[in-house]
């Protein structure tokens, strides 16, 4: 009879333990909100966290009227200068779904932690300024999006202000960002005459009868029929004649939305709305935790990882010093692949062949930390560090790989750094090395004096790195010019003709945060001819090879 027992569980435990693993998977929904500078993806991401529960009142991203600054801005610069400087974490449970927030800087010169934080996300909402359009940064950022087969939604935001034409809105979206586009949600009106938004996907209209905005608050009229005169009773007769027409036109313009397409990253669902008002908000998160994919397959050096191996794989995809600065921590945030991510268990750093256990893992609500005891693919964990950790290093439970797609790029921008206050040298060195960490920029010293060069990719960069230094650190930096065009790590089998290089251009050789060595170029020509004369030396433009 004991026996009976111990069989049943022995077979009935990894059963349950395997469903329970794919169930956790499958209701995971991790994305990325990538945007314009002020195309409003911040206010966007405080009210999906109000409508989420994980708030009770959203903040405002720009006024210093409003006592609450945004949850995602939570570093003392971003609300002194009303951007989004580095990818925040949020996580909140929605309908049976846990939803996993990255909202990541809308500034190209902050692109770099954009463009990596997409290699930790499974799909993706672009926010378009309904009265501006497609910008330049939408374009980068989508061009990254197809690249990696990025499942899309598009959420036209602030038609409280006057818009473009929806239609013609439409037709620029799918000539500039080269994709197909379906709208699941209409809007009506815009500027003075906007009176909500009709959700096509679940034949409502979503109206608010609410003096304050901020507060998820809110009426929702379920209409069978268009026809109906409850629309009129509403909106206005003149307005909803106006939304009859323009979603009969849709009807005939649109073929039935297939979700799939839209997981192969062939349609883009829109939605519209204005975040600060909370139009429109409730309909996009109600059909992203439906038909957003739960986490995907990861490719790595060695073979593609299924999400639902048993095994635990994930990469460091970004390291923050100082999230809280009264402990001056350091989280490197991981991005969980495959398996299950256990406290205190002892897992792979592949890169240092060494056991690791982490006795705090945390779960984040921005800068909001709290500690978990498990979690699962899709989900972001914060692991303290010591300085074990560079952006791209992987954890898994004892197999050799590392993950693809996850470069530092080649600065375009140079800078010597100097001690501005010498007392201060050693919290300056501390401050410089953790900052470089981040992956924001470079550190290059240069082997003919050693001098100290910072390398980014955008000019902004410099101003926050110099205010982080001194609010962070207590340490003061100052800058030189320096007259470089760009970056290159060199690598070569041929240990003479490296050498060689190396000795002929000293002046302009140094060594990277990782003993790596690093041609800075001066010019444009001086590449070229280095290409030319040295065919056995590699030259690498991000730090991926």
């Amino acid at each position: 009879m004991l026996l009976n027992i111990y069989l049943c569980c022995l077979i009935f435990f990894p059963q349950k333990q395997k469903m329970d693993l794919k169930q956790e998977i499958e209701r995971r929904r991790t994305f990325a909100i990538i945007a314009h500078p002020d195309a409003g993806k911040t206010t966007l991401t405080e009210k999906l966290l109000l409508f989420g529960g994980a708030i009770h009142t959203a903040g405002a991203v720009k006024s210093n009227k409003i006592k609450k600054s945004a949850t995602s801005d939570f570093m003392e610069i971003e609300r002194q200068r009303g951007i989004s400087v580095s990818t925040s974490v949020m996580a909140f449970e929605y309908k049976g779904a846990k939803v996993n927030i990255l909202d990541t800087p809308g500034h190209e010169d902050f692109a770099e932690d954009t463009y990596r934080t997409l290699t930790a996300v499974d799909s993706v909402i672009i926010v378009i300024d309904g009265a501006k359009g497609i910008e330049v940064q939408t374009r980068r950022l989508m061009e990254v999006c197809r690249m990696r087969n990025t499942p899309v939604i598009m959420f036209i935001n602030k038609l409280d202000r006057e818009s473009m034409d929806s239609f013609e809105l439409l037709n620029e979206i799918e000539k500039e960002l080269k994709i197909n586009v379906h709208p699941l949600s209409w809007n009506i009106g815009s500027g003075s005459s906007f009176k909500g938004v009709y959700n096509r996907y679940e034949n409502k209209l979503q109206l608010f009868f609410t003096e304050d905005r901020q507060r998820d608050e809110s009426k929702s009229i379920e209409i069978s029929n268009l026809t109906s005169s409850e629309i009129d009773k509403y909106v206005g007769e003149k307005a909803a004649a106006h939304l009859r027409e323009e979603l009969e036109l849709i009807e005939a313009i649109y073929p039935v939305f297939e979700t799939d397409k839209y997981l192969k990253g062939e349609v883009s669902p829109v939605f519209f709305g204005s975040a600060v008002n909370n139009f429109g908000i409730r309909e996009l998160l109600n059909c992203f935790v439906e038909i957003a994919p739960h986490p995907r397959p990861s490719v790595t050096n060695v073979r593609e990882i299924s999400p639902f191996e048993p095994k635990l794989t994930g990469f460091i995809f970004k390291i923050h010093a100082n999230l809280d600065p009264n402990h001056r921590d350091r989280i490197a945030f991981f991005k969980i692949c495959s398996g299950v991510f256990e406290r205190n268990k002892a897992y792979t750093h592949v890169r240092l062949s060494k056991q690791v256990k982490f006795s705090s893992p945390n779960a984040f609500l921005a800068d909001k930390k709290s500690i978990v005891d498990e979690s699962f693919p899709g989900d972001i964990v914060g692991l303290h560090d010591t300085g074990n950790f560079k952006i791209g290093d992987t954890l898994t439970e004892g197999e050799k790989l590392n993950f693809k797609g996850i470069p530092s790029f080649s600065p375009e921008l140079f800078r010597y750094i100097e001690n501005a206050d010498p007392i201060k040298s050693k919290q300056l060195a501390k401050g410089i090395d953790q900052l470089m960490d981040e992956g924001v920029a470079q550190l290059f010293s240069l082997k003919v004096n050693g001098r100290k060069v910072i390398g980014c990719v955008g000019m902004l960069q410099f101003d926050v790195i110099q205010y982080r230094l001194e609010h962070e650190y207590g340490a003061k930096c100052r800058y030189e010019g320096i007259q470089l065009y760009k970056a290159c790590w060199i690598e070569s089998d041929n240990k003479e003709q490296l050498d060689d290089f190396i000795k002929r251009k000293y002046t302009y050789m140094a060594i990277d945060k990782h003993g790596r060595n690093v041609f800075l170029a001066d010019s444009p020509y001086s590449l070229q001819m280095a290409q030319e004369k040295f065919p056995d030396i590699c030259f690498y433009f991000t730090s991926e090879f």
